[in-house]
């Protein structure tokens, strides 16, 4: 039974995924579609943000008191009926209103799947579970670019979408008395258990520590992800359509050394495997920053440091409860999971405006400085054994 419960995990970690790269995809035809301009993407993605974070920070409040499997099935459900509503809007506003149940669905499955795996599961399968959201996130661009070249169009590419995420959530809501009869055992992620304030959270030595680790770490993935074509092409004169295939080396990176460093976990302690891993991606970064003309170093740093990043965002998860206390772990990781999307809704738009001024070149420096804040602050956050609360 336990091993069931995991597999439907894992589905709903695909589902996560799922919807992550569809509004990218279809954003060259769908904006000429509804009549907006090319910059409002980012409108609606950062509406979705902002959705994501308000309810990371409800996560732990909302699963115990409904359960994580419900909290789980329910959230699945919004993103289906979002991305169904997607199908169907003709008008940018309607697009940033269905935003809102999109975002509020994506971060509270989020944060809720994480605490359960940091809680029950060994570090592997919360290596393997972040995995599993790169299928996830790689299948989704791939239907909408399939429905994009046939008949369908971007309203069919979301519907397809919509169709997965329903199956999932009717399993999920058949499955609900699996995850009562495995999580209702005492564990403090349930309704057994009053919710801990955010304030009392902070006040834990560490957490705020971790938190600056989240966003930096944050901060420098998503800006490698939407910046890294860009460097290549605009400072190491690759061609454009070279350049946008090689930025895919840090996601193979990033994805092949998911499902590795799930084997490594079973050796390696989470602190040590956040240390190696963000080791590895400084030396990613520096070769993207060697002042030489050749453009090589560069694309081979783009895959070290996808391969550095691997293992760091599940460690980090991983490591919280032993870190800060099983009791706290629901609300410290909902409050990791909006630290997490305000570095990567934050820092990516402002590399772009100073290089707008500056130069591309400034890419590299910009990693090396969130990587290496990254760094110093999960060595510092988890540098305390046990949970200890300071005023």
């Amino acid at each position: 039974m336990t091993t069931l419960l995991l597999v439907l995990i894992y589905a709903a970690f695909i589902s996560l995924g799922l919807p992550d790269g569809l509004l990218g995809s279809a954003w060259p035809v769908l904006h000429q579609d509804i009549g907006a301009a090319v910059g409002l993407a980012g409108v609606i993605s950062f509406i979705i943000t902002c959705g994501t974070i308000v309810s990371s920070l409800l996560s732990d409040r909302l699963t115990r008191r409904f359960g994580a499997g419900v909290v789980t099935a329910v959230s699945v459900l919004m993103t289906a009926a979002a991305l169904f509503g997607f199908s169907a809007a003709n008008s940018f506003w309607q697009f940033c209103i269905l935003a809102v149940p999109y975002g509020l669905g994506a971060g509270a499955v989020d944060a809720a799947l994480n605490n359960v795996v940091a809680l029950r599961y060994s570090a592997r399968h919360m290596s393997w579970l972040h995995c599993f959201w790169g299928i996830g996130a790689s299948i989704g661009p791939s239907i909408m670019g399939a429905c994009l070249t046939g008949t369908l169009g971007w309203h069919g590419g979301y519907s397809v979408v919509g169709i997965l995420q329903i199956i999932i959530a009717a399993v999920l809501f058949l499955s609900l008395p699996l995850w009562k009869s495995r999580l209702a055992d005492g564990d403090t992620d349930e309704n057994n258990a009053a919710p801990i304030k955010l304030g009392d959270a902070l006040k834990i030595r560490g957490v705020k520590a971790v938190l600056i680790a989240f966003f930096s770490y944050c901060a420098a993935e998503m800006t490698a992800m939407l910046w890294s074509s860009s460097y290549l092409s605009m400072y190491r004169g690759v061609d454009e359509r070279t350049a946008a295939f090689l930025a895919t080396l840090f996601y193979f990176g990033m994805t092949g050394g998911r499902f590795v460093s799930g084997f490594l976990a079973e050796r390696f302690s989470d602190r040590t495997l956040i240390r190696t891993g963000a080791l590895i991606a400084l030396g990613g970064i520096l070769l993207c920053a060697l002042p030489i003309p050749s453009a090589y170093p560069a694309m081979i740093g783009l895959l070290i440091i996808g391969l550095g990043c691997a293992p760091i965002y599940p460690s980090i998860i991983h490591a919280t409860p032993t870190a800060f206390g099983k009791e706290y772990s629901g609300v410290i990781i909902g409050i990791e999971m909006a630290s997490a999307y305000a570095g990567s809704c934050l820092m990516p738009p402002l590399f772009g405006w100073l290089s707008s001024f500056m130069s591309m070149g400034l890419f590299p420096f910009f990693l090396l400085f969130f990587m290496s804040a990254l760094l110093l602050m999960s060595d510092r956050a988890f540098r305390t054994p046990s949970p200890t609360v300071t005023n």
